[in-house]
């Protein structure tokens, strides 16, 4: 069996490439995507077992719209993150269905308590 693919969707480069080193040292396997509609148009959409995402994205889609997507039609666990500081999104985060909501900066250790409740590693 192989390792599990997280999907990481962050429009920042840096919190991509520092997610997916995570991840990977985690023994999982990772991919990496600047927005959710590029998310959702590959075939990792439907391989993920867990998706991580930023909450404000890029172009059309939400974090918030992205959770609703993954409850209609695929059932991956959620983890939503943001930069801002806005109060009402961690609530609007578990209405979306979203098992974590982490506000940057996090700690790894805290990613890797969201990661070890979804996936039992």
């Amino acid at each position: 069996m192989s390792e599990p693919i997280v999907s990481i969707i962050d429009d920042d480069e840096a919190v991509r490439a520092s997610l997916d080193s995570l991840v990977r040292s985690l023994g999982m396997r990772s991919a990496s995507f600047a927005s959710a509609e590029g998310f959702l148009a590959s075939e990792i959409a439907v391989q993920s077992r867990c998706v991580i995402s930023d909450i404000d994205l890029p172009g059309g889609m939400t974090g918030f719209e992205l959770a609703k997507r993954l409850v209609e039609n695929f059932s991956q666990p959620l983890i939503l993150v943001s930069g801002r500081s806005n109060k009402d999104y961690e609530a609007k985060a578990r209405e979306v269905g979203a098992i974590c909501f982490l506000r940057k900066p996090f700690s790894a250790e805290t990613l890797i308590g969201c990661l070890s409740s979804v996936l039992a590693f």
